[in-house]
């Protein structure tokens, strides 16, 4: 009985010390891939990040990089028990492959492709934009439809509200703007912030083109939502009122485990990468109050933290070479919790 105890921790660290081992080389990767935005800051750090991300595996044509967006989301966006991770509802837990699509009446009957930055925005079945899977996520058809292009806002929801209040539309309550917004869940506001801070920095040389033929010179919906949202400039490129509120959002809403494990799997389907889910904080060195402050790739201050669990579910904390630790140290830690996984933790 004790051999088989023994013989069995034996294999439990051999397991964590694979796992930590693979995940401080795929951390080390990364950095090594921001290498070029070192020592930037404000502006010029947008810019260089822009060079970096903008990158990527597109995917073949618009039609087949838009279709194969279908068979990613398995990969991308699937809860623990296999079923679809929607941000816009929470009726359901919708079967990839059978609630695919098709006619919805009600919320909760299918799910399809969203554009969280709409595609009128940036003038359609344009890529890399129109399948860039840092902005598309399964959502549930008939939500997707009352957001129609609506910008990000926040609302008593007069106009909609999905089950249980998830999300609403409704008449902007945030100072700045007072047209129709939809409002996501407070579990996904710091992840539909992320995506934007992606799309107007990965796009930034895009954004006046986008600003002036489908804003400022577009018409209806489009017209209000891209006038409401950016600024017409790379820089900052959100509008005042959308970058403070999308700022208080991924303050809010920190970095999750979900969101890490999503960046990896678009990593490994483009090649590109998020860096404000890889760097938590990273919108304050580019907008906020660090933005004269150089960043630096390999030795990087957080201003956002992943949430960590409860004390009561953590077996142990070790470091990324495998030792066991008393208490999480500052920079990354691998936690194993009662259950059997294993996470990566950033400790500031």
């Amino acid at each position: 009985m004790k051999t088989n105890k023994l013989i069995s921790r034996m294999a439990a660290v051999l397991s964590l010390l694979v796992f930590t081992t693979n995940s401080f080389a795929q951390e080390q990767e990364w950095k090594e891939y921001y290498k070029a935005a070192n020592g930037k800051s404000g502006a010029a750090l947008k810019t260089a990040f822009a060079g970096i991300i903008y990158d990527r595996d597109e995917g073949g044509s618009s039609k087949t990089a838009y279709n194969a967006l279908w068979t990613h989301f398995r990969t991308t966006d699937a809860l623990p028990n296999g079923k679809v991770w929607d941000m816009y509802s929470n009726k359901r837990e919708m079967t990839f492959g059978t609630d695919q699509a098709g006619n919805y009446k009600v919320e909760g009957d299918v799910y399809n492709r969203e554009h969280s930055m709409p595609k009128s925005w940036f003038g359609g079945e344009v890529m890399p934009m129109y399948a860039d899977l840092f902005h598309m996520y399964p959502t549930d058809g008939y939500v997707n439809n009352k957001r129609s292009n609506h910008p990000f806002g926040e609302t008593n929801g007069e106009s909609y509200k999905s089950a249980n209040n998830f999300s609403k539309l409704g008449k902007c309550t945030y100072p700045g703007y007072t047209g129709t917004v939809f409002e996501p869940n407070d579990l996904y506001k710091g992840d539909f912030a992320r995506t934007y801070f992606y799309m107007v920095t990965c796009y930034e040389e895009k954004l006046p083109d986008w600003y002036t033929k489908n804003g400022v010179n577009g018409s209806g919906e489009t017209k209000n939502a891209v006038l409401a949202t950016l600024d017409g400039n790379t820089y900052p490129g959100l509008s005042s009122w959308q970058l403070e509120m999308l700022m208080k959002w991924a303050k809010n809403d920190p970095v999750s485990e979900k969101e890490i494990n999503r960046n990896n799997a678009v990593y490994g389907i483009q090649k590109n990468r998020n860096p404000f889910i890889d760097y938590p904080g990273l919108e304050q060195y580019i907008w906020g109050d660090k933005k004269n402050v150089a960043f630096s790739y390999d030795h990087y201050e957080s201003t956002g933290i992943q949430t960590i669990e409860a004390d009561n579910a953590v077996e142990a904390w070790y470091t990324p070479d495998g030792r066991r630790l008393q208490k999480p140290q500052r920079g990354l830690n691998i936690l194993r919790m009662k259950n059997g996984k294993s996470k990566k933790v950033l400790k500031h």
